[in-house]
């Protein structure tokens, strides 16, 4: 596994980018809305050729706001999303969404939770 990125929750998705992008120097690699989920995400990625991105998730309706919890996700790539989920299910890993695909992609994923209640993306890799 590797890890792909980290996901925080934001609560306004233009001044975030305008915060990362313009203040801080990083490029938006891609954006795009999450109609299951009723949401927004944006992926944001320094100049050094890495891959390792951090997403911006802005949640339509969201609207209690507790320090602490901007931290949404961490996403891992795996090479059999279904496989791993049924690897990890038997080591007693709590499985917070099984295997599934969001419309306009064509990558499976499914999140765990860690022990702490972190959930975890796992990604299939392409």
């Amino acid at each position: 596994m590797r890890i792909l990125h980290a996901s925080i929750t934001v609560k306004d998705m233009e001044e975030s980018l305008r915060f990362y992008c313009d203040t801080l120097g990083l490029k938006l690699a891609r954006r795009r809305e999450i109609p299951e989920n009723n949401a927004e995400i944006a992926f944001v990625q320094g100049e050094d050729g890495s891959n390792l991105a951090l997403e911006l998730t802005y949640w339509r309706g969201k609207s209690d706001w507790t320090d602490g919890d901007q931290l949404d996700h961490i996403a891992l790539s795996v090479q059999d999303v279904k496989s791993a989920v049924e690897t990890l299910r038997r080591k007693g890993v709590e499985i917070a969404k099984e295997p599934y695909t969001l419309t306009g992609s064509n990558s499976a994923i499914a999140f765990i939770k860690d022990p702490n209640g972190i959930w975890i993306e796992l990604i299939e890799e392409r």
